[in-house]
């Protein structure tokens, strides 16, 4: 698919959340949706936080705006069931503040509607296994941007660079449906991101961190890629969606390591470490964003070669990302020996 066509779909997106952003900012001011500063929150005014209302409503407008798609009306409608009812949930939690608990049964019936129309990692080729996988990895990557949505523009930044891959890769493939939502999702969250880079005057909040996290571990489930060996494709959602893979796993270990629950907040993110070597919020976060297309081009670049050379490819990135991993965590070490010192 041409990828000309597939532009004022991201017009759409971007231009829609742009004129969105303003208005879900004043909506979230009158109705009290704000994010109250806090010891493990970087911001220090109460901000606006329905921001993910207006990435929601510029992307299903994108869509209906522009497509007609009889043939995909099954897998579209679940798509946007799913996106619709984690925003209701991501809204009550802006709010009033759930926990991550409550919000899991949202996020299992989610994927579950997506599993149930024949979105699935098709990998093992046994049904329950695979099954299996789906259910973890879309819960696992909701969560994942949720996670990642700790610094002013780091999870929309991401998220809108992890869709733009996506939809590179999926138009080069001829696939209709996964390349036109990639271009709606990646200019909805470009449009937002505009309000939300540093200094941030409004957050997605959960109502946009679950709906990207959805949206996206779908689409990356549905890439195809037909004319190439299976031995390798597998790793290129992997890529696309290495940095909240790595972040969230670096949590998770962190946190257990340290004897916290991993869903305890905190200011052991990725991008809070990089604040540690002296980074500002700003840097850190650019430097983030280098590090998705770093992760995307890798993707293209497995997709081009000869699967030999892939795999070799692929073994060096993963030595690379150990090597960043545990240099992670060898920042965070450090600053709870110094912090110890001088207490």
């Amino acid at each position: 698919m041409p990828f000309a066509d597939l532009l004022p779909v991201w017009i759409v997106g971007f231009a829609v959340s742009i004129g969105l952003t303003p208005l879900t900012r004043q909506l979230a001011r009158r109705t009290g949706f704000l994010d109250q500063p806090s010891a493990r929150k970087v911001h220090a005014a109460p901000t606006p936080l329905l921001g993910g209302l207006a990435i929601y409503g510029a992307f299903v407008i994108a869509l209906l705006l522009f497509r007609n798609w009889p043939q995909y009306v099954v897998e579209l409608g679940a798509i946007l069931a799913g996106a619709t009812g984690l925003a209701v949930v991501g809204m009550v939690d802006d709010k009033i503040g759930l926990s991550p608990r409550s919000k899991f049964p949202a996020q299992f019936l989610a994927a579950g509607v997506a599993l149930a129309v024949g979105i699935r990692i098709e990998f093992t080729l046994n049904p329950l296994v695979d099954g299996a996988l789906t259910i973890f990895w879309i819960v696992g990557l909701i969560n994942a941007i949720n996670f990642m949505d700790n610094m002013d523009g780091l999870a929309a930044g991401t998220s809108a660079i992890a869709a733009g891959f996506i939809f590179v890769l999926a138009a080069s493939q001829g696939q209709e449906l996964v390349s036109t939502l990639a271009a709606a999702l990646c200019g909805s969250a470009i449009g937002f991101l505009i309000y939300n880079f540093n200094p941030a005057s409004t957050f997605m909040g959960d109502t946009g961190s679950l709906v990207l996290g959805f949206v996206l571990a779908v689409l990356t489930i549905k890439m195809r890629f037909p004319m190439h060996p299976r031995e390798i494709t597998w790793i290129i959602p992997i890529l696309v969606l290495g940095l909240p893979i790595f972040d969230t796993t670096l949590v998770f270990v962190t946190r257990i390591a340290e004897g916290r629950s991993p869903f305890q907040g905190g200011k052991d993110h990725t991008s809070h470490r990089l604040t540690l070597l002296g980074l500002n919020h700003r840097r850190a976060v650019l430097a983030l964003y280098v590090a998705c297309f770093v992760l995307g081009g890798a993707a293209l670049i497995v997709l081009a070669l000869p699967l030999p050379e892939a795999e070799l490819f692929s073994v060096g990135m993963g030595v690379l990302t150990l090597a960043a991993f545990g240099a992670m965590l060898a920042i965070r070490s450090r600053d709870l020996r110094r912090k110890r010192q001088t207490s």
